[in-house]
């Protein structure tokens, strides 16, 4: 099995080189970094730390899609740019989607703060994966690269992308979680505060349910992003 991680980034300079290192440490057989327009040295740290890097217009959505149209691995695995996959993460990615009737998994989320509400919000999360098989894009969702292709890829309408495909695959079947945990940022519940962050998710769930656009969604969740400095837009650009 031969696992393609692709990292959507925008101005993830700091913290880039660390998902890239324990991504290529655990098992993959490439790391592509698909960046988006950042004015911080993000794409310049990332071929540094060994990974791949597509330069795309921003938009997560559309930079997975991008990242997965050159991907050569028969499992695609997407990992956001502030998160960190445990060890020897490959072999959980092989023992989930050998199950039976599996089709897509992720892992259990741990946020890298020690406050006892991210642990509240942490529990949450993991009973709503394992229970209802709807893990979100910073569990680290992965799945077959036919899979992927089969059901279009990720919607590229600015917000929702990660919830939207996880209920295209659930009629697919099922989305199981791996018994170890990611560990992801706190920067935006720290920012914007634990509870306002967490109403807001469940908010913005809502808002995708009767049918807000895309556009909307995001800004409502921009909170806890960083201010990044006027820039030309992207072009498309291929390395």
């Amino acid at each position: 099995m031969n696992v393609s991680v692709i990292i959507p980034a925008l101005d993830e300079h700091a913290g880039i080189g660390a998902a890239i290192d324990r991504a290529r440490g655990g098992g993959a057989s490439e790391v592509i970094v698909v960046d988006g327009g950042s004015v911080d040295g993000t794409a310049a740290a990332a071929e540094k730390h060994g990974a791949r890097v597509i330069e795309t217009l921003p938009g997560r959505g559309r930079q997975m899609n991008a990242g997965a149209a050159v991907a050569t691995g028969d499992v695609l695995l997407f990992l956001h740019a502030d998160t960190t996959l445990p060890a020897a993460y490959a072999g959980h990615v092989a023992r989930i989607l050998a199950r039976p009737g599996v089709v897509a998994g992720a892992f259990e989320l741990r946020i890298d703060a020690p406050h006892r509400a991210l642990r509240l919000v942490e529990a949450s999360a993991n009973r709503r994966s394992r229970w209802l098989g709807m893990p979100y894009g910073d569990q680290a969702i992965f799945l077959p690269a036919a899979t992927f292709h089969q059901i279009g890829g990720y919607s590229e309408a600015d917000a929702m992308e990660d919830f939207a495909i996880v209920r295209s695959l659930r009629r697919l079947g099922r989305v199981s979680i791996a018994p170890a945990h990611v560990t992801t940022s706190a920067r935006r519940w720290l920012a914007c505060g634990i509870w306002r962050t967490t109403l807001l998710n469940q908010v913005c769930v809502a808002a995708w349910f009767a049918g807000v656009s895309g556009r909307r969604i995001a800004r409502w969740r921009r909170c806890g992003e960083p201010i990044r400095p006027t820039a030309p837009a992207a072009v498309p650009q291929y390395r």
